[in-house]
């Protein structure tokens, strides 16, 4: 029976052979779209999870508030780790890492500057499953100055010798570690990437008790199905505990009057599967994703979906005129409802699978274009992964039978009377389900259309909005690479024609940056502590990269009273209570020791953005220093790629040793807003599939409505119609339908758009032509594809359509 099945469906899709394409090509379409979708979130998903106590660990965070600005910090405290595993026996282990710097490192005649390294706990791999190539995870750090690292590594420095027992010279550290283990590469899906693990114990600063410093990332295993917001709820008592004496000799005040105050501080828990995606603290180690995102494209794949499943049951409940003999004949001769249901499900599924395998095909084209685009390695690998194959085949198979299941139940309740004797209508039912289908097509696209044009303007709008400060042609070099010659280099370069000014400093407005917490009181009032930013400047810092004073004056090196003087934002100053009447006033620091600093506001700079437009602007303090790091190098030329080269020579006349490297500001700018700018072009190829699809199905249904009205076309064109009439009479009810899909479109979009940009601290205003533009477009394909079968029919000579009459 299933054979005979088989053949007829076959012989039913070679028959009907342009309708078959559309079918086939738009669930490819649809499929493809979800499979590549469901790759990148079931990858996003599976972050960390590869770690085999995934589910019990946790890592402690820091969380607080002054006046209103938050403090908020993937790292804590050094003592945290081992306090928590002393004081509460729920903490199984307790595991730290600090992420420290770019070193030099040297193995004979092989020197790199590595970019991945960090000092762990000894017990660091019992915690994080990073599988040994060689060594004892056990006791490969138990000892000062040892070191883990990378296949890769060993690799580079070693070739095939064996590195166990090899000394690894760190030249910026002046020390030399011994490699006692190898491991495998850090998985991609892990929310940190290091190639070299150094014992913690080699690190002085990990033995120091401040409670109010910290740096340290720390994670702890919780006992398998422990609820981790139990141990959560007892952190508080910690902080008073630890933290409260400290914070009273370092600022004057305890704890309980500094929460009167309306402010907060204490110590968080994670998941550690819910980092990647949930997320978003100063000092991660990663440019973690957004769950927001992942519901987005979840639901833009299931849409997708659905909207080819449409096409497949509109276009097959359209053309049952064709078959309804067929269904009546077939139920004269004994056939029953089952059978004739069995039969056309067999066609859905036929057609289904023959897309599905051009789906697939589809994705492995398509793949290398979206990796590019999410910075993603995303693979379709049928043999590695034994799942995927059975699952594909199971996705095709729930796909035919959603796509066919209404068609096949549609077609096989004709009764056999009424079509033998010609009476068979589509019915109003069927009408009316075929429109629906066709507004929730173009109601899904319009919104498509709405969210990607949003999401357009809110980049260009943070492309074009005044910052305070100057991005264009101004170069980053690393300072700290050159060392002592780094005073030569920076003068070869102002006396360079092209270089307009070169300040020092490692703070930066835009991408990595120092970063700290700066707390500080105005006018020796202990009472009113604010949250600031401290920026450690040159003189040269603020015309170099084009900031305003709006009072005041900048730094003079000369004037000794400067080494302690400040410069506000003003947002600073407002948060203060002084305004523009700031100079004059001090304000007051202190170390962790309790130690206090007076400084003397000598100038306000205007407000610029030093955060991403997600954030607000806080405060900020500008300090004069001489330590530096980055030299920010402001040039004007026409020939960048001139200076470039003339620079390359005069970095590498002083060191052979460290490779010429910059970066241009307004680049690390652009890569704060990556994440965004990949959502609206991968929307923006989404909304455009989506279009397409729809379209088919519109043309489908276009080209259906044309063949059952020819006779109606002739006689009209004999009448006197024109091609114009004939147009607008077949474009009509569906331009009706496009319409509606859009009024029904709008509000959603409305909101859901709104609910994107209260993400943004700064961000545009939704205006009713974005929508009024979304629909437009929709209108205008919906009318071409229309259009395209309803010219074709007006054209064409009446004679034909009318000759058997």
């Amino acid at each position: 029976m299933f054979q005979n099945y088989l053949k007829i469906a076959i012989r039913n899709l070679l028959r009907h052979k342009a309708f078959s394409a559309i079918n086939i090509f738009g669930l490819a379409l649809g499929m493809a779209t979800c499979l590549v979708i469901l790759l990148f979130v079931q990858n996003e998903w599976s972050y960390d999870r590869f770690n085999t106590k995934a589910d019990r660990i946790v890592r402690v965070v820091f969380r607080g508030s002054i006046q209103g600005e938050n403090m908020e910090e993937a790292h804590v405290m050094p003592p945290v780790a081992q306090t928590l595993r002393t004081d509460y026996p729920e903490v199984q282990e307790a595991t730290r890492l600090r992420n420290y710097g770019s070193p030099r490192v040297i193995y004979q005649n092989k020197s790199f500057r590595e970019n991945a390294f960090a000092f762990v706990d000894s017990n660091f791999f019992q915690v994080f499953t990073l599988p040994f190539v060689q060594g004892d995870p056990k006791t490969a750090l138990l000892e000062p100055n040892t070191v883990v690292i990378s296949e890769e590594v060993a690799h580079k420095y070693f070739g095939k010798a064996n590195p166990l027992g090899k000394m690894l010279f760190f030249k910026d550290y002046n020390t030399s570690l011994k490699v006692t283990g190898v491991i495998t590469k850090v998985p991609a899906n892990a929310h940190f990437h290091f190639d070299f693990f150094a014992s913690m114990a080699s690190f002085p600063d990990a033995k120091k008790s401040s409670w109010l410093t910290s740096e340290f990332y720390t994670y702890l295993v919780l006992p398998k199905g422990y609820d981790y917001k139990q141990l959560e709820a007892k952190l508080p008592q910690v902080v008073e505990k630890y933290m409260g004496p400290q914070f009273l000799q370092a600022m004057g005040i305890n704890l309980e009057r500094f929460r009167q105050n309306g402010n907060s501080v204490g110590l968080f828990l994670q998941p550690l599967t819910s980092i990647h995606l949930r997320s978003h603290l100063r000092g991660e180690l990663g440019n973690n994703s957004n769950m927001q995102y992942i519901y987005i494209f979840g639901a833009t794949a299931v849409l997708m979906l659905l909207i080819a499943t449409i096409n497949f049951m509109n276009l097959s409940t359209a053309s049952a005129s064709k078959r309804a003999k067929e269904v009546g004949i077939r139920k004269v001769l004994g056939s029953v409802k089952k059978e004739l249901v069995s039969q056309f499900l067999t066609e859905s599924v036929l057609l289904t699978f023959i897309g599905l395998v051009l789906a697939i095909g589809l994705v492995y084209l398509a793949l290398p274009i979206f990796n590019n685009l999410a910075g993603t390695t995303l693979t379709l690998n049928l043999i590695a992964n034994a799942w995927l194959l059975p699952g594909l085949l199971f996705f095709g198979l729930f796909v035919g039978v959603l796509a066919g299941s209404y068609p096949a139940f549609f077609l096989s309740s004709f009764r056999p009377v009424a079509v033998l004797k010609g009476h068979f209508t589509a019915g109003k039912k069927s009408l009316s389900f075929r429109s629906g289908l066709v507004v929730f097509q173009f109601f899904i696209s319009v919104m498509l259309l709405v969210s990607t044009t949003v999401v357009y303007r809110q980049l260009q709008f943070i492309q074009s909005k005044e910052l305070g400060y100057n991005r264009n042609q101004v170069l980053l070099f690393p300072e700290y690479a050159l060392g002592k010659k780094a005073a030569v280099f920076r003068q070869q370069l102002r006396q360079d024609a092209r270089v307009v000014s070169v300040s020092s400093s490692g703070y930066l407005p835009a991408g990595p940056s120092n970063n700290n917490n700066y707390i500080v009181y105005p006018d020796e009032n202990t009472t009113q502590l604010i949250k600031t930013l401290r920026y450690d400047v040159d003189d040269q810092y603020i015309p170099t990269l084009g900031m305003q004073l709006t009072a005041g004056r900048n730094f003079l090196p000369k004037m000794v009273t400067d080494s302690s003087a400040v410069i506000l934002n003003e947002k600073a100053a407002k948060a203060f209570g002084w305004g523009k009447n700031a100079l004059g006033h001090t304000l007051t620091s202190a170390d962790n020791a309790g130690n206090k600093t007076t400084h003397r506001v000598i100038g306000i700079v205007k407000d610029f953005h030093f955060k991403s437009f997600h954030e607000p602007i806080s405060p900020l303090v500008m300090t004069l220093s001489n330590n530096g790091g980055t030299l920010i190098v402001k040039v004007k030329t026409t020939d960048m790629a001139g200076f470039l080269q003339a620079t390359q020579k005069q970095w590498q006349a002083l060191t052979t040793e460290e490779p010429f490297d910059y970066a241009f500001l307004d680049d690390r700018f652009n890569q704060t807003y990556q994440a965004e700018q990949k959502i609206g072009k991968i929307l923006g190829i989404f909304a455009g599939l989506t279009i397409l699809v729809a379209c088919l199905g519109l043309f489908g249904l276009a080209t259906f409505a044309t063949e059952q009205r020819t006779k109606e076309i002739g006689i009209r064109k004999v009448l006197g119609a024109s091609v114009t009439n004939i147009v607008a009479l077949l474009s009509r009810d569906f331009l009706k339908l496009v319409i509606l899909a859009n009024l029904i479109a709008w509000p959603l979009a409305a909101w859901l758009m709104h609910r994107w940009l209260q993400d943004f601290a700064y961000r545009i205003e939704l205006g009713w032509w974005v929508f009024v533009l979304a629909g437009v477009a929709a209108l205008a394909v919906a009318l071409f594809t229309v259009s395209f079968q309803a010219i074709k029919a007006a054209v064409d000579n009446p004679v034909n359509s009318l000759r058997s009459e």
